[in-house]
């Protein structure tokens, strides 16, 4: 009980600096504020048809035009949903069956987060999907064909155009990698999807960009995307909401059924406050997204230099200047990832040795191996992401802190060094 109490007291006192936003982002007072409303006062459901409702109804299309007015796109375009792992699974299986009689390929990357790599794989599985019709060869599941990246993260747009074929209706790349910050080159990426399609209907080309609105401009006409995902909580905003853009004239099929919400497109009573959350953080990125980019990257490029100037035997992973401007990934030879990590947490620094959402499994992580790292520095790598929050003094304390962690982790590592 006594060491328990004095651990307690530690761990109270021990300064704490948040170096995980990639996984998720604290909202922003401002955000909370305006969501307060919407759990008393407006608690109308925005289908009804009286005075409670229509001003909930109010609410969430301000919100809608918030969100739509961030990425250059129109309200209507605009669908939400619980998150973006939920904006990446309708876009997936959304087109799926609605381009049933058009092709079953579906083309994505190796270093795509889970939530598009685990619905492409459940694609694949025979007679998945109940719309898909009898008797035909594509009733046996759908084929994903998975490009490679360079050692960098970039995809090629020589390889996205080798692997297209008549049968392929969507491809899917995230906008920038959640692991390693590399931006990926979409518009260019786009104009071989462009040329391919001519006046067909497919392929669709949807990004995954739940890292980079908010973070980096990001315009669905400039890109020349049909479909983009995005996660409130990503961007200072709260947690269980998200959106899928869909661009005008494409018809997607629902896969949550239910009542004729979201024009039909995704049934479910809407979460109202955090909608207005969301568009109060869209509304903000808006604003403040220029001058916080350039904070963070000046942050960023200032750590990197810190760590290697002062720790032998790092590697930075990911695109030396094409990344996202708060995105740091080093893999420290001779060191688990883990190790460092919890080491670090103990100093009172919070990073992660990957995606978040994988974060329970002892895997090396899928992207890293992707880019030819071998498994032994997979296990190695640490992902620092920065924030609002972040300051110079945090980076220079956790600079002094993974110093003398990794001289330890390395004294007592089996590994020849």
């Amino acid at each position: 009980m006594i060491l328990e109490v004095i651990i307690l007291k530690i761990n109270y006192m021990l300064k704490r600096v948040y170096l995980d936003y990639a996984a998720t982002a604290p909202a922003d007072e401002r955000v909370i504020k305006a969501m307060e409303p919407y759990f008393r006062r407006f608690f109308g459901n925005p289908s009804s048809l009286h005075y409670f409702g229509q001003q909930a109804r109010g609410a969430m299309e301000t919100a809608r035009e918030k969100i739509a007015h961030l990425i250059g796109a129109q309200p209507e375009e605009i669908v939400f949903t619980g998150g973006g792992t939920e904006a990446d699974d309708f876009a997936l299986k959304g087109v799926a069956c609605a381009a049933k009689l058009s092709g079953n390929h579906f083309i994505t990357t190796k270093i795509e987060h889970s939530a598009i790599l685990n619905s492409a794989k459940f694609l694949t599985k025979q007679a998945c999907l109940p719309c898909l019709p009898a008797g035909r060869p594509d009733r046996q599941g759908f084929v994903v064909t998975y490009l490679s990246p360079q050692k960098d993260g970039l995809i090629k747009p020589e390889n996205l155009r080798a692997a297209l074929t008549d049968k392929t209706i969507l491809i899917s790349i995230m906008h920038a990698n959640n692991e390693v910050g590399t931006i990926e080159p979409i518009k260019k990426l786009a104009e071989v999807i462009k040329k391919f399609r001519g006046a067909k209907k497919f392929p669709l080309f949807h990004i995954d960009a739940v890292q980079t609105v908010g973070h980096i401009p990001v315009d669905v006409n400039e890109l020349g995307v049909d479909l983009l995902s995005i996660s409130a909580h990503k961007l200072y905003g709260p947690k269980g909401v998200g959106a899928l853009y869909v661009r005008k004239g494409i018809t997607l099929e629902p896969f949550i059924h239910g009542g004729e919400q979201e024009r039909g497109r995704r049934g479910s009573t809407e979460n109202v406050a955090g909608i207005v959350g969301f568009g109060k953080a869209c509304e903000l990125a808006e604003q403040e997204m220029d001058a916080e980019r350039i904070r963070l990257a000046k942050l960023r490029d200032y750590f990197i230099k810190e760590v290697m100037s002062k720790i032998e035997r790092v590697t930075l992973n990911g695109h030396a200047t094409k990344r996202l401007p708060n995105n740091i990934n080093l893999s420290f030879e001779s060191i688990e990832g883990e190790s460092m990590m919890l080491s670090l947490d103990l100093a009172g620094i919070a990073c992660s040795t990957g995606s978040a959402c994988s974060s329970n499994t002892l895997e090396p992580s899928h992207v890293m191996l992707a880019l030819g790292v071998n498994p032994e520095m997979a296990h190695s790598s640490l992902r620092f992401t920065l924030g609002k929050e972040t300051t110079k003094q945090d980076l220079d304390y956790t600079v002094n802190q993974l110093v003398k962690i990794i001289k330890r982790l390395r004294d007592i590592s089996p590994y020849k060094h």
